[in-house]
């Protein structure tokens, strides 16, 4: 259950993980390590020198960095389709999950978390076995217990209070494995374990490294801000259906730590929000970012060597799929499409200055929009080439619709978000876009929700004051009130609806809005008896079965895109799902695996599931 490998000795498993490192890893500067032969260290060599204690951290990075969308394996694979970010069919939408469906606590002796939290610990004891000063101790093992902690965060807000190991188990013999059969600890528990080592961190780890190849590195203030979101959490109804007022002083408190480290490093909102945001990377010089906005980021290269590379798939994935080599796959849908609101701030339809058309629907919006949704006629810079657009119309032939593209979009919209315009053809399959798993924005909207919750409403205060900065970031024109389109005398309610409607705009596809749903048990409200959908954009007059459009698309978009849509374009919308959504109560702590539960006799399913495990203790 707990994922310990047996039949591994312990001197091989460590000296394992030092080879993979020297063979596999970069730096976190992004250069390739220079290979050495560790085969005649021993344990004690090893975590008494520096070099390849770096070297194994280096290894528990690799091991627990979540990727784009905020991928750690598992469930957080696939989130944007279990929200209304994007279509997808899946027993969670459908409304037919079991207690098989989330295998994230898992027996997996390899990939799973507990295996990846047995290498944490065992690098924990065998770092401060080690000879190397005090302080060097504590920084390295420091770095691998925020990732410990990052590792129970993930199981914890999926099935509440787990086992909690906190030191490697013996790996062999029936003794050690009747002691690994550990019971659930509780989920205060859980939570209380998570925070403690943060704040571990927190003591330990500088604010800044003082050299730029350890750019990437966990910081206080990335450790912090994680706290930040660790008690947001804790404090949310999911965990907290009683609304207990002093879990949300605590998250407050903590996420106002949080800002005043960050705000006093060097962190902050970055100056501009577009694609550079995400492609603005590294150090500007003792270890302050060039980029303000990355707090904890995970980072990529666009090596095509077998050993060194690391790229990301994001932008090859996510481009049409005639740009890259196997694109279309993260589409929006017209749900988050609309979300977004006018220039003014205010939400279509209520806007007295910018009226809204669907058959414009592009105009006059939030300028996040431009830079998070591409559409039909949209000016999107691609392949290095500044004027290109995207066409993704159909046309009627042989009395059928035919889309212009190749390889048709199926929302009618593509994600843009963070791709690198000066990728090529050849480059988009080795791209080294970085992924920022927390943005300084999102530390300031963690702040402004637990500010709103105590009853911080006025509008110098955190809840208003923080919307504020990130629409004026965002370009939104401010307004004769200085409010960016914010509604005057809000009330908490009101706050935290506005609160939330700015996380999905502003967290748009970074694997943030299912589970921000999710913690606010509005998952059915939101989403059941609801289907997603898409749009269609089809010529007018197409009697003459020909893409008539082809030739001049182009040069008509660059005169007026507003007059082409009007006198070429229908829009329609069409439906994704197949069915209405239908969120189960049961979804808030996903059940136990039958394997998990067979493999430790000690563990209990969750009273949610039909067990006796209460996962609000």
């Amino acid at each position: 259950m707990l994922g310990y490998k047996h039949n591994i000795m312990k001197k091989n498993i460590i000296l394992s993980i030092i080879s993979l490192s020297i063979v596999f890893l970069l730096s976190n500067c992004k250069k390739v390590l220079e290979k050495q032969d560790l085969g005649s260290f021993t344990e004690g060599q090893v975590y008494s020198d520096s070099t390849t204690a770096t070297l194994s951290i280096n290894y528990v990075y690799s091991q627990n960095q979540p990727g784009w969308f905020g991928n750690v394996g598992g469930l957080s694979g696939s989130v944007n389709a279990l929200s209304d970010e994007q279509s997808g069919d899946n027993v969670f939408t459908r409304g037919t999950a079991t207690i098989e469906s989330v295998t994230d606590l898992g027996n997996s002796n390899t990939g799973g978390n507990y295996f990846k939290i047995r290498t944490i610990n065992m690098f924990i004891r065998d770092i401060n076995a080690g000879t190397l000063a005090s302080d060097t101790k504590n920084r390295f093992a420091s770095q691998a217990i925020f990732w410990r902690a990052f590792r129970y965060f993930e199981l914890v807000k999926l099935y509440g209070g787990v086992p909690l190991v906190l030191a490697p188990l013996d790996a062999v013999g029936d003794e050690a494995k009747q002691a690994a059969l550990l019971p659930r600890n509780t989920t205060s528990e859980t939570f209380a374990q998570i925070v403690k080592d943060l704040d571990t961190c927190i003591k330990y780890l500088p604010s800044k490294w003082q050299n730029n190849a350890d750019y990437g590195r966990i910081t206080k203030g990335a450790a912090l801000a994680f706290k930040g979101r660790v008690l947001l959490y804790w404090a949310s109804p999911e965990f907290n259906p009683n609304n207990d007022i002093t879990r949300w002083q605590t998250a407050y408190k903590a996420n106002v730590d949080a800002i005043a480290n960050l705000s006093a490093n060097g962190f902050g909102l970055y100056n501009k929000w577009d694609y550079s945001m995400w492609t603005t990377e590294g150090s500007g010089g003792g270890s302050t970012p060039r980029n303000p906005e990355a707090v904890l980021t995970t980072q990529y290269n666009m090596s095509q060597t077998d050993i060194g590379q690391n790229n990301s798939t994001y932008p090859n994935s996510t481009v049409p799929r005639y740009i890259g080599t196997t694109g279309g796959s993260n589409l929006p849908t017209w749900e988050i499409a609309q979300a977004f609101p006018m220039k003014d701030g205010k939400d279509i339809g209520t806007s007295s200055k910018y009226q809204y058309n669907v058959n414009t629907f592009y105009k006059n919006r939030d300028p996040r929009f431009d830079q998070t949704i591409a559409y039909n006629g949209c000016n999107w810079p691609l392949l290095g080439n500044n004027s290109y657009r995207l066409w993704t119309y159909y046309y009627t032939r042989n009395n059928a619709l035919t889309s212009t593209e190749s390889a048709a979009t199926l929302s009618g919209l593509y994600l843009r978000k963070g791709i690198d315009p000066t990728l090529t053809l050849t480059t988009f399959p080795n791209a080294g876009t970085d992924w920022q798993e927390i943005r300084y924005a999102e530390v300031l909207l963690n702040l402004a929700e637990c500010a709103v919750e105590i009853n911080n409403v006025g509008q110098g205060q955190e809840g208003y004051a923080n919307l504020l900065a990130l629409r004026k970031r965002a370009g939104l024109e401010a307004g004769t009130d200085g409010l960016y389109g914010l509604n005057a005398g809000m009330s908490k309610d009101q706050l935290i609806t506005a609160i939330m409607k700015e996380r999905q705009i502003e967290l748009a596809f970074e694997g943030k809005r299912f589970w921000d749903l999710r913690r606010r048990k509005l998952l059915e409200s939101t989403l059941n008896g609801k289907r997603r959908s898409g749009i269609t954009i089809a010529l007018k007059n197409t009697g003459s079965n020909t893409d008539y459009l082809l030739a001049s698309r182009d040069a008509a978009a660059n005169t007026d895109l507003d007059a082409l849509y009007l006198n070429n374009f229908t829009v329609t919308t069409k439906t994704l799902d197949s069915y209405n959504i239908n969120y189960q109560p049961g979804v808030y702590f996903f059940g136990i695996p039958t394997a998990s539960i067979q493999s430790n006799s000690n563990i209990q399913q969750n009273n949610t599931w039909g067990g006796t495990f209460d996962p609000l203790k």
